[in-house]
């Protein structure tokens, strides 16, 4: 594998996806790369019908709001990498999957880094995970996170990498 230069950490804003996005942190503090933390908001979500508001006027609501919600997120739970890694952020409205996996060959991003969902059951045979569908179809190699497991020091980090 190539120097890489860019990495995609796509987070749905909750705990779990915290880990991915700190291994993508770690991993480019390590490579010297730039990260570009991604959250898209489903589609079901933007267009719901809700009272007072066009489904536009709720895009653009929802837009803003999750901008600043990832900033709040990155500024929370990654204040100790501040100024060490170069981030970027990304928030758009889509499906999911496909937008991930579209903007990292927007980005022409060397990895993506995500952690795994943990659904189980029905849905999860009808539809399958996220993470799932970004593997399958991405162009770059894609580092998925089992939380609680992935590279927590520089020294794995280099192993991963």
């Amino acid at each position: 594998m190539d120097k890489i230069r860019k990495i995609l950490a796509p987070t749905d804003l909750s705990a779990l996806s915290r880990e991915g996005v700190r291994n993508a942190l770690e991993i480019a503090r390590s490579e010297g790369a730039e990260v570009i933390v991604y959250h898209v908001i489903g589609l079901e979500e933007a267009t719901r019908r809700d009272e007072g508001f066009q489904p536009e006027s709720l895009a653009k609501l929802l837009l803003q709001q999750r901008k600043e919600l990832l900033t709040e997120f990155l500024r929370e739970n990654f204040a100790d990498l501040n100024g060490k890694v170069m981030v970027r952020q990304g928030i758009e409205i889509g499906v999911p999957y496909k937008r991930i996996v579209g903007k990292a060959e927007e980005e022409g991003a060397d990895m993506i880094v995500m952690c795994t969902q943990g659904r189980t059951g029905l849905m999860h045979m009808l539809i399958g995970s996220v993470t799932e569908k970004v593997v399958r179809l991405a162009t770059c190699p894609v580092l998925s996170i089992h939380p609680q497991s992935g590279p927590k020091t520089k020294e794995k980090v280099a192993a991963v990498a």
